[in-house]
């Protein structure tokens, strides 16, 4: 097992790790808005129409999709409306904001104000935070366990996210926040002591994190026995602790949110796919982590579709990364590639691999070999 073969060599920092094993308890978002009780008559608050009106608000919409805001009997339209003003929102933005996310009217404008203080915490200038209310409303408004935020957004500036990061976890991994500071900072001592207790350095694990925290900040809210579970698996099937190193930088904290049996079900698919031993599905593993990443349907779609194209089984094996592109992305290569006679069939996937940049790129060689001329008419003629 992964930790009894770790605890050798680092038994102190074994015996701290396992004493976080127990799942972290934080408190899920169940509502994101604070408000009164719906008012028990059918009739609309006329105050409320009005004000709204004035901001030149599209009353329809609200109806249509939230008709219970225009029944509540106190709502802060007036008060929410100035808080978006005296942040840089013009007469649009302010309409826009209300009409996407209604629930604001109902919120508390001193909680608003506060939440407005935090997000200027973390935002360059009034423009910036304009633009990000304007996208995720609905973010800004959730306006519970304000405490807890503000105490998380403290933390992650201690660990070294940029306020550029933090700002994208605000609008869209508000639960990260919501999550008790304290739970946060458990996973974080355990993912440090995982990358140390894997062969990591102390000198690059702040970037690993950084950059695990940047990419897939949900990892913090995962137990900490599932995490260990998810080493302790690979330990089982044979990876060494360079391998599963190698894993975590590619997958990031995506690993940890597959669990063994989801990992179990790929790989087994992927040994029946490519008739290969248990050794060489751990290198085209190691060499292509979506392999771990994708379902079973997912990865026999893609492999369908390359069969489809012409493509072997051999020619995925020595460049398994192209199940990395949908099938869409693959006809739409091949296609452009047989435009310049290029057959995929008989050449090798690496120029149809890659990001939309890179092909980009190797599609523009290709088409400028093929218009190149037999013979350079104005180098030097080679004569004796």
């Amino acid at each position: 097992m992964l930790w009894k073969l770790l605890m050798r060599s680092q038994p102190s920092r074994l015996c701290s790790l396992r004493r976080m094993v127990s799942a972290p308890k934080y408190r899920p978002l169940l509502a994101c808005f604070t408000y009164t009780t719906i008012n028990q008559s059918d009739t609309e608050n006329k105050r409320t129409v009005e004000k709204l009106y004035k901001f030149s608000v599209d009353i329809r919409k609200i109806r249509r999709l939230k008709g219970w805001i225009l029944l509540e009997d106190e709502t802060y339209v007036e008060e929410i409306a100035n808080i978006l003003q005296q942040v840089g929102a013009d007469e649009t933005a302010v309409a826009s904001i209300l009409e996407r996310c209604p629930e604001a009217i109902v919120c508390s404008p001193t909680a608003v104000n506060t939440q407005r203080e935090l997000w200027q915490s973390v935002c360059k200038n009034k423009e910036e935070l304009v633009k990000l209310i304007e996208q995720f409303p609905e973010s800004f408004f959730t306006i519970q366990d304000q405490e807890n935020q503000k105490l998380n957004v403290q933390f992650f500036q201690e660990l070294g996210l940029k306020n550029v990061v933090i700002s994208r976890f605000l609008t869209t991994a508000t639960s990260v926040f919501h999550n008790p500071v304290e739970n946060n900072k458990q996973m974080i001592r355990l993912l440090q002591e995982s990358y140390l207790n894997l062969g990591g350095s102390e000198a690059n694990m702040k970037v690993w994190l950084l950059k695990l925290l940047s990419q897939n900040p949900f990892v913090l809210l995962n137990s900490s026995a599932a995490i260990l579970e998810t080493l302790e698996f690979f330990q089982e099937q044979g990876f060494t602790n360079f391998e599963i190193l190698q894993l975590l930088s590619k997958l990031k904290g995506f690993l940890f949110q597959l669990g063994p049996r989801s990992i179990q079900n790929s790989m087994s698919f992927s040994k029946n796919a490519f008739n290969c031993t248990h050794h060489d599905l751990k290198q085209l593993v190691l060499q292509c982590p979506a392999l771990l990443y994708y379902s079973v349907p997912v990865l026999e779609e893609r492999i369908q579709g390359l069969l489809k194209e012409g493509i072997s089984i051999a020619q995925i094996r020595e460049m398994p990364m192209v199940l990395e592109l949908t099938p869409q992305i693959v006809q739409y290569r091949i296609r452009k590639l047989n435009s310049l006679g290029y057959s995929i069939k008989d050449g090798h996937l690496g120029n149809l691999n890659g990001t939309k940049k890179e092909f980009e790129a190797n599609f523009g060689k290709i088409q400028a070999k093929k218009g190149r001329p037999l013979f350079n008419p104005v180098a030097p003629l080679s004569v004796e």
